[in-house]
């Protein structure tokens, strides 16, 4: 092994080799049973950001450690053609290049121009994924617009349609006027910020008055210029204000158009007048309102989010109302909806109907693709009727078929699914599945998996002129069929028998409706057991936290606070990194700010460190459903980690290789700190393997960095010393057995989370280890047998002694700090009150305890036994002492001290003032108040500590 460990050397190729080799194939052994991993499908355009980093690290630990528990291993790899996204990038790249747009090229032009992107630069991600070290089969790799996906999404739509699941209807959507498209409420991103509230004032028809004798009723909005589409006016039913006006009618200002009012709960009696105008065709709660009281809709907007000419007239069901008109002035015709907003509150302002403007704070939802206001418009769009589905869908978790880790977000599923909504499928755009459905020239639809079967089915002459739909599914409509879909369904495939239902889904909270959910049912209503019994998707679902940074805030571009994963790994300078961070960035003075950030941060960029170190901190981070505050120092702690076993294993391999090493059958001879060694490392086996199973990923990295740093490394590696110098041969034999033996296994209880690192040290160990290893599978670590516990090892007696002994030798090396001894200065040591188990361990270890507390003698005292001034420890109920005299210059000694006393006297009277001062102590933050507290308590405990020292030397 090299002196020094340097991942950028070996993790890259190591990779290649593992792939090439085929070691991430499903074995196809099934006598221990079949695992199969589902990758949520990253987006084609996306790159590897710390969420992914973070959940793709569990999913690939959890992949290895069930591969070496033997089982038929599938971790599916796939990505999302991302549809919004990637047609976007081509427009963009169309634009900048100067060549035609998406328009000019017509659609198969444009689809085959997406096709190339996808082929030259649609793989970033992929390619970032190997240098996370994911285990996942590449030669299975799917995406979902491929050929057998494609497939499955037309016969899913087929038939759903069949079974009246699937409808066209005109139902208002969230509307991006920029890409003029349907887009999920995922894809909207909802904004606070200062706005203005208009109180308009609509005129009473046929004379009638308020209670209190006004002839108008006050409405407020926040969006003055859909009031050309109002059908209604509503208020409380239990508002004794309005009461005797339900049923009667305003005058629609602008528009001179007679309209209801009506009775709603909607109305807050108790929120401004009480009056609300309804739009239906305008705003979701609206349109509710407007069901409920069989309201029309009218749609006073283009898809550009301008006026239009005449109001589009519809009746409650979404039907087209023939007989309605909805005339809209002339002066408004054409004009973009805010500048018609300026207009029609002069308007009302002119005609003495503008009641008052109140400043006013609201949240405004923006398209995160196009950055523009999004508008809620009545558009024909495909809909899944899910209300039957999810009944199935929810019972698979209440029967626990499911199960939610952690079990808290089974409630956060249960709240959407038993209120579900139908589900809009349709985008307009032209990247994606396109709806299998055609249109006569009468506007029949006719539903089929291509227009040959369309007019099979439906019988239609060639002289019938068909059109299909120009729409495409919403992606998370083939993202819905992935378990099933990428194991070959329709097909009935030995893969899907083998691998589905799949064992886990590793996601995040805030798409279990739009992903989660939509699996469940869509799954569960077409993969059915050989009894015709529902199939789950996978059995558990792991919700993860989000990755936040140091401070908590949520990791963006605009904030200038996110860490790109393979920085860490392969390292960045600060000039590429404030370029990285910058260079895109329109806001000059948000680059300096986020410039000044970053070097305050990294003032020498970001120090590599390796893919091991990246997700060992990762996994340590992992506790479950919480959020995760990035740290930096962390990262910093597990580089060293990673180097502090490397320097461990070439401790095990410059006193090993070559040597006789208790493989055979010569005799050997285990110490109390072999066989404690060996007892300890049983009991890490049990309690990583336990925090595996049950996704405590932290608790399983907290377990094995203890071991290995505090244990093995710390401990074990220095009470080796002993017998590997002055050692019998059989003594020296059994420890160095025991050193082999615990560093091989221990590096296959490291290798989920660890693989590169672990990978490299096992191969320079596999060959003193040759007759334990696995040599059908030694070509690599990942396919050994993961370790297991051996209760046979659990040496109980062998760890309380050594336990002992480590508490008596950590007692003499606190005296030695505590007085500033010199470790390599012998002492004599005194032991009083020790009880029988004590003695037994004193008197079979009593050498062994001179060489590493480095004593001249120990002697154990009678309890009559006057003993001289001493420096005194307890070890349980055992006094442990050291007599002072002649260890220390006594006046040397007190001087330190006294100066130390003085140092700290000082900063406890300042912190303390800070603290007795009123005026601090009102105006400074509770963090601030703890953080000072703590530190008056640390200095009141290290000036007692002093104190004590000063009267023990002084006793001298």
């Amino acid at each position: 092994m090299e002196k020094t460990f340097n991942p950028s050397q070996l993790e890259q190729a190591m990779y290649s080799a593992w792939e090439s080799k085929g070691y991430f194939k499903p074995a196809g052994d099934t006598g221990a049973g079949n695992y199969c991993i589902m990758i949520p499908p990253p987006n084609v355009t996306g790159s590897l950001h710390m969420g992914h980093a973070f959940q793709q690290t569990i999913m690939d630990a959890m992949t290895r450690y069930q591969r070496m528990r033997g089982k038929n291993t599938l971790w599916q790899v796939g990505s999302d053609h991302a549809g919004i996204a990637t047609q976007m990038v081509v427009e963009r790249q169309l634009a900048a290049a100067g060549l035609p747009g998406r328009h000019e090229l017509g659609r198969d032009a444009f689809i085959e121009k997406v096709w190339d992107w996808k082929a030259e630069s649609g793989g970033t991600i992929t390619a970032q994924m190997r240098r996370l070290g994911n285990s996942v089969d590449w030669q299975r790799e799917r995406f979902t617009m491929d050929e057998g996906l494609s497939e499955a999404v037309q016969e899913v739509f087929v038939r759903l349609y069949q079974d009246d699941l699937i409808y066209r209807g005109k139902r208002l959507v969230n509307w991006d006027p920029k890409l003029h498209t349907a887009i999920s409420d995922l894809e909207v991103e909802n904004k606070e910020q200062q706005g203005q509230m208009w109180h308009l004032r609509y005129p009473l028809a046929d004379g009638a008055l308020t209670a209190d004798g006004n002839n108008y009723l006050v409405v407020a909005t926040t969006r003055p210029e859909t009031m050309l589409g109002d059908t209604a006016v509503a208020v409380n039913p239990a508002d004794e204000r309005y009461q005797a006006l339900i049923g009667k009618e305003v005058l629609l200002p602008l528009v001179n158009r007679r309209i209801p009012i009506v009775a709603d709960d909607h109305a807050d009696k108790d929120k401004g007048t009480g009056c609300v105008k309804i739009t239906p065709a305008h705003d979701f709660n609206d349109y509710e309102v407007g069901k409920r009281n069989q309201l029309p809709m009218i749609n006073i907007l283009t898809p550009d989010a301008t006026v239009r000419s005449e109001g589009e007239c519809f009746h409650s069901n979404g039907e087209l109302n023939p007989v309605m008109t909805a005339a809209i002035p002339t002066e408004y015709q054409g004009l973009d909806r805010y500048a018609a907003r300026k207009a029609i509150v002069a308007a009302f302002d002119e005609a003495g109907l503008l009641d008052k403007v109140e400043n006013h704070t609201n949240t405004l939802p923006y398209g995160d693709r196009s950055g523009v206001v999004i508008e809620p418009l009545l558009t024909d769009q495909w809909y899944v009727r899910v209300a039957p589905l999810a009944k199935t869908a929810i019972e698979a978790v209440e029967t626990g078929q499911i199960e939610f880790v952690p079990k808290q977000y089974e409630n956060m599923y249960f709240s959407w699914m038993r209120d579900i909504q139908d589900w809009c499928i349709s985008r307009q755009l032209w990247w994606g599945h396109r709806i299998p459905a055609w249109y006569d020239n009468n506007g029949k639809v006719y539903v089929g998996r291509s227009e040959q079967e369309v007019r099979s089915s439906y019988q239609l002459t060639d002289d019938v002129s068909l059109q299909q739909d120009n729409d495409v599914l919403d992606t998370w409509f083939s993202s819905a069929l992935w378990t099933f879909s990428t194991l070959g369904w329709p097909k009935q495939t030995d893969d899907l028998k083998t691998f589905h239902p799949t064992d886990v889904l590793v996601t995040g909270f805030d798409i279990i409706f739009f992903w989660v959910a939509r699996m469940i049912m869509m799954t569960m209503h077409f993969i059915k057991d050989e009894n015709g019994k529902p199939q789950v998707p996978f059995k558990t679902v792991y919700v993860t936290g989000l990755i936040r940074d140091e401070n908590g805030d949520k990791m963006s571009k605009s904030k200038g606070n996110v860490i790109d994963p393979l920085d860490m790994i392969d390292g960045i300078s600060l000039p590429d990194l404030l370029a990285k961070r910058t260079s895109n960035l329109m806001q000059p003075k948000l680059a300096e700010k986020i410039a000044k950030q970053t070097e305050q941060q990294f003032p020498e960029g970001i120090t590599a460190s390796g893919t091991d170190a990246v997700r060992f901190t990762l996994a340590s981070l992992a506790s479950t459903g919480r959020d995760i505050n990035w740290d930096m120092k962390r990262l910093e702690g597990y580089r060293n980690f990673c180097n502090k076993l490397w320097n461990a294993s070439r401790y095990v391999l410059m006193n090993t290789e070559e040597q006789d090493c208790g493989f055979g059958n010569e005799p050997k001879v285990l110490s109390l700190a072999d066989k404690w060694i060996l007892a300890q490392y049983q009991q890490t086996v049990k309690q990583v393997g336990h925090y595996i199973d049950s996704y405590r990923f932290d608790l399983a990295a907290t377990a094995l960095y203890e071991f290995t740093w505090n244990q093995f490394c710390d401990w074990y590696l220095e009470l080796t010393k002993p017998v590997l110098f002055k050692g019998s041969e059989q003594e020296q034999r059994g420890t160095r057995h025991t050193l082999v033996t615990v560093l091989e296994s221990l590096l296959r209880l490291m290798h989920p989370i660890m693989p590169f690192i672990t990978e490299t040290i096992w191969q320079s160990v596999k060959p003193l280890a040759a007759t334990v290893i696995d040599h059908n599978k030694a070509d690599s670590i990942m396919l050994q047998p993961y370790p297991q516990f051996d209760q046979r090892l659990a040496d109980d007696t062998a760890m309380a002694d050594l336990e002992w002994l480590k508490a008596v030798i950590t007692a003499i090396r606190n005296v030695r700090g505590e007085m500033n001894i010199a470790p390599s200065k012998p002492l004599h040591v005194l032991l009083r009150n020790l009880n029988s188990d004590e003695q037994r361990r004193l008197a079979q270890n009593q050498n062994f305890l001179m060489v590493m507390a480095k004593l001249d003698s120990v002697t154990v005292l009678n309890s009559g036994d006057k003993a001289p001034a001493s420096a005194t420890q307890l070890v349980g109920s055992m006094d442990l002492l050291i007599p002072m005299a002649g260890l220390i210059d006594k006046d040397a000694e007190l001087s330190r001290i006294s100066k130390q006393l003085e140092k700290t006297e000082q900063e406890l009277a300042r912190v303390s003032g800070k603290l007795n001062n009123q005026g601090f102590v009102a105006k400074a933050p509770e963090a601030v108040l703890a953080k000072e507290r703590a530190k008056q308590a640390e200095l009141e405990l290290a000036l007692a500590k002093l104190q004590a020292q000063q009267a023990e030397i002084a006793a001298l």
